[in-house]
Order: structure tokens, then sequence, then C-alpha cells
């Protein structure tokens, strides 16, 4: 029995032994390597591991394939470690990343419920800091996300159990010589080395990042003091994650070592890495250079033909470039490259048209990406510079709400702009098609939240103003997991551009325009509030801005709703396909706020700021009531010198008239 009993010991032992990993190892290239991968992950024949394949809003993950054990006993506290990685990102789009890369510890390798994008395919909207995550990790970052209050769209990050990092630099080093620091670009396609260095004793953690053909630095990019013990788990895996946004990307990793204990990761061997695969740049084709030479050396018959076939096909792509379009760099995009994503701006790749244009949908060529393009008409000779520095500038704003604007063309009298591409359309949609589509109300409430959010991002956290000017149902759109985003933001501002200064012209939609825009021509952050309110009425009543009833006659949603409010029924103006399914003190706090920012005097409206903080319940309502509005409509008339008689607006006459 005693030896029996021995013997299930020692096979208990080996097998313990099996399932935790050595406290070392070094892969220098993975050709073959026996890494747990999932998702996008994929070792090539060449033996490099890329964590993402360019597939668009897709995360890939690759662990060493056993735990290691992370804490020493008897004191139980984790101990130091050293790592160090080389790895290259490769953009379809020089200058353009997304989203990002991570070494992390977590106590899991499962990732199944993260999210890709901006999350890196380590967290959700959801867990994203929740200390039950036990997730440490170093994020390679190349994009500013503000909802994470990242630095800059190229920076390095200590992270834990978050996106939000406790402590990020721009990526660079400190050169030994003279201690400046030197800037380095995470997504220019070369191979860069990283070190993470975590020092037990001190609790100190260290990240510093080089170039791959130089020594390690000896002072390091980012430290930051923090005690894993409190995050990392005993049993813990190693590995990376990555993930995709809308830009094709990819994500290599081409050396790995990893040490336990004091003793510094071992070096890796320069000699064994494998070779990169080729970047997709940007499409730039020389066919036409190409065809020429060799139709002019086959025969001066051929030649002609194909000279005369070539010029029509110039003339048909030809574009408006001037010299000072080059500092936009990758912002522009080819004609060429549009009309075929778009093929030839057929009618069946028609999304939808509206004040500022037709919309296409369209696969770029080469990167395969999705986009929708605008095409606008633009005959300005004034002011077309400062046009197109407001179109990039627009292009640099980034929140998880609103449209990304990729680039534009120019071309003869129009003007084309490039946008991420947003599956299930637009709102307005989903309010008012009679084919039995419908959202339920967390969704609904879900959509309002978002562009409240993107909205105070335009108002307030971005680096200058943006007014968005036309804020309606049709101009949100939902992406695929039917968040709202805020489209066509500052084109109204763009769209006014060029035109007699000594006219004003009221850039809008009927029911949306505040009091003051229609006396003045000015749109300010609250002539947005005042069309959000709308829109909030909009989306909780399934009811158009504008009403009309069986006599023909039109009425203001506004008014409807005030009225029932001061009935007492303001639960009657919900949308009649939300019955039963709807909760009517979050709709009925929606709509009152929807008149509240409907005030007809601008100083009565909240900021989006309060107006984020009441959809979220940070902060009651204000009180106000009907009569409180009727007052304001009458003492704006009478006070502010509006004469019913010369107004033109009918949604402005109606109101004045309800009132």
């Amino acid at each position: 029995m005693c030896l029996v009993l021995c013997q299930l010991l020692f096979l208990g032992l080996n097998l313990a032994s099996l399932a935790i990993a050595d406290d070392q190892f070094i892969y220098s290239g993975f050709a073959q390597a026996n890494l747990s991968l999932d998702g996008t992950a994929t070792i090539t024949p060449g033996g490099v591991l890329e964590l993402t394949n360019g597939t668009f809003n897709l995360k890939g993950h690759a662990f060493h394939p056993t735990p290691l054990h992370f804490r020493q006993y008897p004191s139980g506290k984790v101990q130091s470690f050293s790592v160090t990685f080389i790895f290259s990102i490769i953009s379809a789009f020089p200058d353009k990343g997304a989203d990002g890369m991570a070494f992390l510890v977590s106590t899991n390798k499962s990732f199944s419920s993260a999210l890709p994008a901006q999350y890196l395919g380590l967290v959700n909207n959801h867990n994203n800091g929740n200390t039950s995550n036990h997730i440490f990790a170093v994020e390679l970052d190349t994009i500013q996300n503000s909802e994470f209050q990242d630095i800059s769209d190229n920076h390095a990050g200590i992270n834990i159990n978050s996106l939000h990092s406790v402590q990020s630099r721009d990526a660079g080093f400190y050169d030994e010589k003279n201690g400046m620091f030197n800037n380095m670009t995470l997504i220019s396609g070369e191979m860069m080395q990283v070190w993470v260095e975590y020092d037990a004793g001190a609790t100190w953690i260290d990240v510093t990042l080089a170039p791959v053909k130089m020594a390690k630095p000896a002072r390091p990019l980012v430290s930051a003091i923090y005690n894993l013990s409190t995050v990392l788990t005993d049993i813990a895996y190693i590995g990376f994650s990555s993930a995709t946004g809308v830009i094709n990307s990819k994500y290599c990793v081409l050396g790995w070592s990893f040490s336990m204990g004091n003793i510094a990761a071992s070096g890796i061997d320069m000699t064994k890495l494998p070779k990169l695969p080729h970047a997709r740049l940007r499409p730039h084709s020389k066919v036409l250079k190409i065809v020429m030479a060799a139709a002019i050396a086959a025969s001066v018959v051929v030649s002609g033909a194909l000279v005369l076939l070539l010029a029509r096909r110039k003339l048909a792509y030809a574009e408006l470039r001037e010299d000072w379009e080059t500092e936009f760099g990758q912002h522009r995009f080819s004609y060429k490259d549009l009309f075929l994503a778009t093929e030839g701006f057929e009618f069946k790749n028609l999304l939808g048209a509206g004040g500022f244009g037709m919309v296409h949908k369209g696969i770029l060529p080469t990167s395969k990406l999705e986009v929708a393009v605008k095409r606008l008409s633009h005959e300005s000779r004034q002011g077309t510079k400062e046009f197109i520095t407001e179109i990039v500038s627009i292009g640099r704003l980034r929140h998880r709400n609103l449209v990304q604007l990729l680039g534009y063309c120019r071309r003869k009298g129009e003007l084309l702009l490039v946008y991420d591409y947003m599956p299930n359309g637009s709102l307005d949609k989903y309010l008012y098609s009679e084919d039995e589509l419908s959202l339920d109300w967390t969704t609904r409430f879900n959509i309002i939240k978002g562009v409240a959010c993107g909205l105070f991002y335009l108002h307030e956290e971005c680096e200058r103003v943006v007014v968005h000017r036309d804020i309606k149902a049709s101009n949100v759109l939902l992406d695929r997991a039917l968040n709202g985003r805020l489209g066509d933001f500052g084109l109204a501002k763009l769209y006014d551009r060029g035109t007699d200064p000594r006219t004003t012209r009221v850039v809008g939609t009927m029911g949306y325009i505040a009091p003051e825009l229609v006396r003045t021509g000015k749109a300010s952050p609250l002539t947005d509030v005042f069309a959000f309110g709308t829109f909030l009425l909009e989306v909780t009543c399934g009811q158009r801005p504008v009403k009309q009833n069986a006599n023909g006659d039109r009425f203001m949603l506004v008014d409807w709703v005030l009225e029932h409010w001061k009935k007492g029924s303001m639960v009657e103006t919900i949308d009649k396909r939300l019955q039963g399914s709807c909760n009517t003190d979050e709709a009925c706090l929606v709509l009152k706020l929807g008149l509240l920012c409907s005030q007809p005097f601008a100083s009565a409206r909240p900021s989006m700021n309060h107006v984020v903080l009441y959809l979220n319940g940070d902060m009651p309502l204000p009180e106000f009531t009907p009569t409180d509005m009727s007052l304001n409509m009458l003492a704006l008339m009478e006070n502010r010198g509006f004469d019913p008689r010369g107004v033109s607006y009918p949604q402005l006459m109606t109101c004045i008239g309800t009132m």
C-alpha cells in the first residue's frame, strides 16, 4: 500500500510539472512554437506570429501554452519577472493605425467576451476597470481614444485591469549620450524591441522601447509603482492580444523571451528572426505609365490606340490637386480608387441622398476596407485651402459615437468625402419604416446616450468646439452592434463655406432649428442642444418633428408632447410599438429632457455635459413646468422683437401659434 501511494504521489508531481511551464523560455521566431492561438492570430510558414491578419474589427490572442507560477512562497507575493519581445506594426495606410496590441499577464486565456478596436481584445465596455479581470498589460496603442484618456495616437502604457493606463508616454527612447528623447512611430512598419521588468521588492514596473538593432537604453520609457500581488493570482498565463478597427493592419511578433525571478530575460538571437511580411501601403497606381511604355515599345499603331484609350481614361479620373494639398498626406484618396470601390458610383451601391449629396457604399480595391463615399458639390473658388483644412481637422476627431471621416478627394466641381461604413444604416429607417423594422426601448435609450456623448465630445472635449448644425435621426448611423454614431458633424459649416458673405443662410432641417438661429443665422453649441431636444422627442415618440393631422394641418411634435404633459398624459406620447416593453420612467425622463433642451431661450437650455449627467442618472433634472415653456415663448415674442407675420419658417410659426 505504501509503495502504491508513493507511486501515485510521484505521478501527481510529474503531472503538475507538465501543467506548469518552466520559469524561462525564449523564441527567436515561432516556426516550431506550440503557442495557444485564438481569433485571427496565426503563425506564418516563415515563423512570424501574426496577431491580426488584416481583417477589420476582429481580435487575436497568442499565449505561452502552459501557465506559470507567479507567486513566491512562503511570502505568497508575486515575484520579479522580465520580458522582452520584438514586434512590428504594418498598416495598409501610412501614418494611420488601428488599433493596437498589448503584452499581458492574465489569470486565464479566454477572452471571448472582449471587444476589438479600441478595446484591444482585452476587455469590453462593461468590465473595463473591474478588479476581477486580474490583468496586467503593456499596451502599444496607435489610436487616441478620448474615453480612455489616451495621451496620443502613438504611445506605450502600463495598464491594470483597464484600458485607462496607470502611466503612459509617447513612443520613443532616451539617448544615453545626451539624454535627449527620440520619437519612434509605432506604425512605421519597422521592427522594434520592448523590455518589460517588474521588481517585486520595490513593486516597480519599467517599460523600455528601442529600435531592434539598438541595445537596451539605460533609462526606461515609462515606469510605475504598482504591487502586482494585488492583481495577479498564483497561476497565470502570459501572451499577446491585438485588435483591429476599420484600418487594415497587421500586428506581428518576431521574437519573445521571458524569465521569472531576478534574472533578466535572455537576449533574442537577431540572426534567427523571421522576415517581416511586405507592408501593404496605400494604393498609388502607376499602371498608366507602365502600359504607355510597353505600348510604345510594341508598335506605333498599338501605341496610338492605347494613348487615345488612356487619355480618355485619364480624363475620366481627372482630379483637382494643388501643391499645398501635399501637406494633408494620407487624408487624400485618389478618384480612381473611389470610382473602382463604388463600381463607378453605381445606383445599386447608393446608400442614400440628403442635403449634402449622394452617399455610395464602396470597398477600397487594395485594403478591402468598407467605406461610405459622399459626393458634394463644391464650386467655391475662395477659401479652398481652408475648406480642405477643415475636413482634415474633422478627420482627426475620434470618438466611439462619431462616424469616422477617413479622407477626401477633389474632382472638378465635386468634393468626395470618405467615411467608415455603418452596416445598419441610419436611425430614421427604424423609426419610420413600414417594413416592421423597430428598435426596443433599451436600444433606443442606448442610442440616445451615445449621441449625447458624441455631441458632448464635439462641444467640450476636443481641441476646438465643433458645432454639428444638423442633428436629426437620419444623421445618426448605427454600427454592427446598433450603437448610435453621429455623422455629418461640421459639414453644415463646410457646406456654407464660400457663399456670399452679405447673405445669411440658415442651414438645418425644419423642426430642429432654434429660434435664435432664425434671427441671427449664427450657429452655436446651444443651437445644437435645441436640435438634440427635438431628436430626443423624435426617438421616444417615433414621430417626425413636424406632424400632420388628417386635415393636412401641420403642427410641432414639441407642442404635442407639451400639451400631453399639461394634461398629465405624457405616457401616451411614447411610441406605440414600445407598449409593454418600455421603461416608462426612463422614457418620461427623456421626453422632459427633450422639452428642456427645446426651450426657446438659449440660456435656459442645458449644456451637453449636463445632458449626459441627466441621462446617466448622475444629476436630477431641474424643476420646470409646461407653463414655464409657454411663458418663455411669449416672452421671446414680446421682448426679442418676434413678429409672427414676418417669420418665414413654418416650424417656428406653428410653435409660436400654439403657444
